[in-house]
């Protein structure tokens, strides 16, 4: 009987904690909406990768990306043997009202976090999106914003500039090769801080720019090296060439956004103390009671 009652308790704890952790996708219009899945899914993996959108095939305009397509944007930024030599990594969009931002979640997506994919869908020239990138195994995540700028361009009869979607798949294979050694939240930030000082970063020499770079990373506790800093650099070289001006603003937003994050991880890490607390404190009851039957 104790075991249950705790049982029970744990599931209630459970619920409270996670409920709203992961959004539902919305009903939206089906003109609104695309799926595009790798071109080398089998049947049983589009199944399982359909069950991740939380969507019943056919309910939506369903397209494909080959890894040719892949490999074409990614080529010069990730290595052939990242890319591979089939198309998994799966997307679904949804194009929001404006002023709505990006909201991106994923699953089975190893190497790209959903700020990684915030911040180049920003570059990119998406602003208000609803993405989750999926994938039936474990993927680095890499090729899913060729297939949400495919799915974007379908939806709106526009392409987006050619020149920002290059930079932006530069800008997400930077941000993640720069999270294996530092971390996905000081990588985004740091990239974040670089892309709202285009103004400044252009009238500056490169060696002036590596000081710059380096005085940001201290900011986070973070030490760059050489190569890292020289990415970054030449990462910021590239931004240059877009509208600073509404990529500061745009980078602004998400900026807020991750330092809400921030403040909201903290505030869950003592919740999750608490609750620990909490439970300890159930088990101790259930163990008086069960003492007290238990004596009889």
């Amino acid at each position: 009987m104790r075991n249950r009652f705790q049982s029970i308790i744990a599931v209630i704890l459970l619920v409270f904690l996670f409920a709203g952790g992961i959004p539902i996708l919305s009903s939206a219009d089906a003109e609104m909406r695309r799926v595009v899945l790798g071109a080398d899914l089998t049947e049983d993996q589009i199944a399982l990768v359909y069950r991740s959108l939380g969507l019943r095939r056919g309910e939506i305009p369903e397209l494909y990306l080959t890894n040719a397509e892949e490999r074409t944007a990614l080529t010069g930024y990730v290595a052939d043997a990242v890319i591979g030599t089939k198309a998994i990594s799966s997307v679904y969009l949804e194009l929001l009202p404006q002023g709505s931002g990006i909201e991106v979640r994923s699953e089975n997506i190893s190497w790209c976090t959903p700020d990684m994919y915030t911040g180049a869908l920003k570059t990119g020239g998406i602003t208000d999106a609803r993405v989750m990138v999926a994938a039936p195994f474990s993927v680095s995540g890499t090729a899913a914003l060729a297939g949400i700028y495919k799915a974007y361009e379908d939806m709106t009869g526009k392409k987006l500039d050619d020149l920002a979607k290059d930079v932006s798949t530069q800008e997400l294979t930077v941000t993640g090769e720069l999270s294996n050694q530092i971390g996905s939240e000081d990588s985004t930030s740091i990239v974040n801080d670089l892309k709202q000082m285009l103004n400044e970063t252009v009238q500056m020499s490169d060696d002036e720019l590596r000081s710059a770079i380096r005085k940001i990373a201290d900011n986070y506790h973070v030490r760059l090296t050489d190569t890292q800093v020289e990415q970054l650099l030449d990462l910021c070289r590239s931004l240059e060439k877009l509208d600073a001006d509404g990529l500061t603003k745009r980078v602004g937003d998400l900026q807020s956004t991750l330092e809400k994050v921030g403040e909201a991880k903290e505030q869950v890490a003592g919740f999750m103390q608490t609750a620990k607390r909490v439970i300890e404190r159930i088990r101790d009851f259930f163990d008086q009671i069960s003492g007290i039957f238990g004596g009889r």
